[in-house]
């Protein structure tokens, strides 16, 4: 006896930590007020195991009445009792079966719709800033495929893992009564199960992580493909991409076997731990029989109880490699969740001039991308920022929307720090267009909807005429033509002038035009141009290009080199200076004549 007190306290000493590890308690908290689905399902459990412990008695003192009844004639009516307690046990057992089941579809439900909300709320208020190393395809999978994971991680493994400890406990306290030996020995091997969990547990994280890895990585590899077709095609490369991604699916097949290798071991071990463990107690209840110290029917209640103290949790380490899983997407959700929101505060804009002042900034903390930046933009007019490709252009915008803050200086949107103020009502005074300016698959009205969303047939007509697309919109299905995913049924210049148009309807204070005209034909690169200037003369025009033909008319141009603001003034005057402007206006000028001469 007092060798399986040891042994049994010794157990739970070893596996009392990795049981703490089961849990992450980050996870759990994602639950918020949907936990007490958890305590209501773990509740109703344990009502269901009294329930079964009342039916397993009753039938064993129903046998024990039987015989009595049979030797000695004794009255049928005590048959009456156990049969009422069976009813009643089964009943109760019925009804916590279901009610336990609605109580897990009830948290998965919840947990789905509130997690999905919690990824959705996050990247809107990541608004225009790109999540770090996720890429779209990741974040679909993550919001899709990871959450469901993780709710069988919550609605599965949770539940079980509070009743496997718990019911062990229960049974002993049930069982210690009748024979202390067989109650003692049960208990002593029933820590073995979360033993060989633990054992495995280090190993499984790292496979678990390492699959969904292998399964995102396999999704990025697939959309990238899909979108890429026509270039694969042109470029004669379909066939190596093909391997890449039999490479990438292979990958993925042998880290799926890993895991299914790993499953079936460890299940093997937590069977061969239950059922020795109920054996060992079998045998020993057997043998108090035989001895004299326990009666045949007492002893049938021990043998079929026996079973019951490794039950749950043998389902409890069927549902571990379930929560494994769930839990490498959970950790990716959290990861997601953890990243820092945009700085806003709450404050209303009350002027629309933008200064840029003495701004330092860098994105990894090692490099700066701007280096005392210093710009101004007035209420009306038009401004451009030009340089060389990686010269601080694009961060300018990046710091000018908000998605980062810089290290030193400052941006003030009328004397007020950009910081301070209501993210709604900045952007309520700023709007966006760049080379790549989404248009939805939505009809025509319905993409004009999303910049004003009381916006009449008339406002969009008139649009459409000053971007030169009135006509073919006319003649191809009118404001309910739909565009495609990526806008694949219309061409690289309509769709930019179709997102000028909508941005124009929006009415805003300060246009940003991030490489508007990059990669469009002259036509609609020269129509955008004339609406550009034409907006200058009332609203606040930011206009960054590569070409600088298009910003000779700039009351103002900053010309940057490596994150420096170099110089600053109309395009006469930067020619007149003869320094870095003037190089790069006459350069590209030079090339574009020649080009011009070899089309000729």
């Amino acid at each position: 006896a007092f060798w399986l007190y040891i042994t049994n306290l010794s157990c739970k000493i070893v596996y009392a930590k990795g049981i703490l590890n089961m849990i992450d308690k980050k996870l759990l908290a994602l639950l918020g007020p949907n936990k007490k689905y958890i305590f209501y399902a773990v509740g109703l459990m344990i009502v269901g195991l009294f329930a079964n412990l009342a039916i397993t008695a009753s039938i064993c003192y129903a046998i024990q009445y039987a015989a009595e009844y049979t030797s000695s004639g004794s009255n049928a009516q005590g048959f009456i009792l156990p049969a009422v307690i069976v009813t009643i046990a089964m009943a109760i057992r019925y009804v916590t079966s279901r009610s336990i089941g609605d109580l897990k579809d009830t948290l998965g439900r919840n947990v789905k719709k509130d997690l999905r909300q919690k990824i959705y709320d996050k990247i809107i208020k990541l608004g225009v800033r790109t999540t770090d190393n996720m890429s779209m395809a990741g974040l679909t999978q993550l919001s899709m495929e990871g959450v469901e994971q993780l709710d069988l991680y919550y609605s599965a493994y949770i539940p079980q893992f509070f009743y496997a400890m718990i019911a062990p406990i229960i049974l002993f306290i049930v069982t210690v009564r009748i024979n202390w030996a067989v109650a003692l020995v049960l208990l002593a091997c029933v820590p073995l199960i979360p033993m060989s969990i633990i054992a495995v547990s280090r190993y499984a994280k790292k496979i678990f992580a390492k699959y969904w890895g292998k399964y995102t990585s396999m999704g990025d590899s697939f959309l990238d493909s899909v979108q890429g077709l026509k270039e694969l095609k042109i470029f004669q490369a379909d066939a190596a991409q093909n391997i890449k991604m039999n490479e990438t699916s292979e990958e993925f097949r042998k880290i799926t076997m890993k895991v299914l290798v790993m499953q079936l071991a460890s299940t093997t071990i937590m069977d061969m731990v239950a059922y020795g463990g109920a054996g060992l107690g079998i045998a020993l209840t057997i043998h108090a029989v035989v001895n004299g110290s326990l009666s045949a029917y007492a002893a049938l209640f021990l043998i079929l109880v026996a079973v019951d103290f490794f039950l749950p949790l043998r389902a409890f380490g069927s549902a571990f490699h379930i929560a494994m899983n769930g839990a490498s997407a959970g950790n990716k959700i959290l990861s997601l969740l953890a990243q820092p929101d945009p700085v806003w505060g709450s404050e209303t804009v009350d002027g629309t001039d933008i200064t840029v002042k003495d701004v330092t900034f860098s994105y990894d903390g090692t490099r700066d991308v701007l280096k005392h930046a210093s710009m101004n933009f007035g209420s009306t007019g038009m401004c451009a920022i030009v340089g060389e490709s990686g010269s601080g252009k694009s961060t300018v915008v990046n710091l000018l929307l908000g998605a980062y803050h810089p290290q030193q200086g400052s941006i003030l949107v009328g004397n007020k720090p950009l910081e301070t103020l209501s993210r709604e009502s900045y952007y309520s005074h700023i709007s966006v267009v760049s080379y790549n300016t989404y248009i939805f698959n939505e009809t025509i009205r319905q993409n004009f909807m999303l910049a004003k969303d009381n916006v009449t047939d008339e406002e969009i007509y008139s649009a459409l005429k000053k971007v030169n697309l009135y006509d073919f919109i006319i003649d191809n299905g009118g404001l309910d033509k739909v565009i495609t995913e990526d806008a694949a049924n219309i061409s690289g210049g309509q769709k930019q002038r179709l997102a000028l148009a909508i941005n124009l309807v929006a009415n805003k204070d300060v246009y940003i035009f991030d490489e508007a005209t990059s990669n469009i034909d002259i036509e609609s690169e020269a129509i955008i141009m004339n609406n550009i200037k034409e907006l200058s003369k009332e609203k606040s025009v930011i206009v960054i290009s590569h070409r600088l033909a298009n910003i000779i008319a700039a009351d103002t141009i900053y010309y940057i080199e490596d994150g420096e603001v170099k110089e600053n003034g109309t395009h006469n005057e930067l020619m007149n200076m003869h320094e870095g402007y003037a190089k790069l206006y006459t350069t590209q000028k030079k090339l574009e004549e020649g080009y011009t001469e070899v089309i000729a």
